[in-house]
C-alpha cells in the first residue's frame, strides 16, 4: 500500500473508526492501483477537499477528482464531481450493484466486500473523464 504523505489526510484516516478506516483504505489503494495502470493519468495528488481524502490528476488533468469518506451514520462513499455525467453513467450500468446518492456518489456498506471490478471501472472512468 502506498504511504500517506499528506499529514492532513493521514490524520483523517487515523480518526475513522476501524470499521470505516479499513474499507476506506481499501478504496484508496484501489484508486492508486487503478491510476498506476493508466498511463494517461500520471501521478495522483492526494489532498483534503472538504475534509475528505481527495485524489486528482493534477499533472495530466486527464480526470475528474475522486473523494472518499463516511456517508451518513453507517455507510461509506466514493464521491465524484456532481457536474459530470459519471454517476448517471454508473447508475445505468450498475443499478443492481451499487446504491447511489443523487449525482454525487456511490454508497457502499463497509461491512460487505467491495465490488472491486465494478469500482475499478468507475475509478477508471473518473480518472480519464477529460480524455474521453
Amino acid at each position: 500500500m502506498k504511504g500517506i504523505t499528506d499529514v492532513g489526510v493521514a490524520t483523517v484516516f487515523e480518526h475513522y473508526p476501524e470499521e470505516y478506516r479499513k474499507p476506506l483504505l481499501a478504496l484508496r489503494e484501489l484508486i492508486f492501483n487503478t491510476a498506476a495502470r493508466l498511463t494517461v493519468v500520471g501521478e495522483l495528488e492526494e489532498s483534503l477537499k472538504w475534509n475528505q481524502p481527495s485524489y486528482a490528476t493534477k499533472v495530466s488533468k486527464s480526470g475528474s477528482p475522486i473523494r472518499i469518506d463516511r456517508f451518513g451514520a453507517e455507510k461509506i462513499a466514493i464521491f465524484f464531481h456532481c457536474q459530470t455525467t459519471l454517476v448517471e453513467e454508473f447508475r445505468a450500468l450498475f443499478i443492481d450493484v451499487f446504491d447511489f446518492s443523487k449525482n454525487r456518489a456511490i454508497v457502499l456498506d463497509p461491512e460487505k466486500e467491495l465490488p472491486v471490478n465494478e469500482l475499478t471501472f468507475c475509478i477508471e472512468q473518473a480518472l480519464t473523464y477529460h480524455k474521453r
